[in-house]
């Protein structure tokens, strides 16, 4: 006899969050890294961000072990650069955690009456 995998419930996101992308800090690293397929640099990427070189650098780690990024150094211009870039794994994983969160604005969205004024007016109802 086989068994047949029951569907998630509807409303049950908690098994799509991947709670290493989840994080917004991380959340941010891998979209900025997305937008920039050739990489950033660690100042770049830190700007961008809005983070420190501390927070930074603990965020990367996290990503690095779970080969989301890769992290090279190079010698540029006589000073070493750390330069960033998302893997092939990070990238279907920051894919698969925006179809999760498109998800979840699609049924708040179809809870909602049909109104112009776009994702403000689920700000407005009391």
């Amino acid at each position: 006899m086989t068994r047949r995998k029951r569907a998630a419930p509807r409303f049950d996101y908690a098994a799509g969050f991947d709670r290493l992308v989840h994080e917004p800090a991380r959340l941010s690293i891998l979209t900025c890294l997305v937008t920039h397929p050739k990489g950033l640099r660690f100042v770049d990427l830190k700007r961008l961000c809005g983070l420190t070189d501390g927070n930074l650098s603990r965020h990367l780690q996290a990503l690095e072990a779970a080969t989301l990024i890769e992290i090279s150094k190079d010698i540029e211009r006589k000073r070493l650069q750390t330069r960033c870039r998302i893997t092939a794994v990070g990238r279907r994983r920051h894919l698969e955690y925006i179809e999760l969160l498109e998800r979840v604005i699609r049924d708040s969205a179809d809870s909602q009456p049909l109104d112009i004024r776009g994702p403000a007016r689920l700000l407005s109802r009391g």
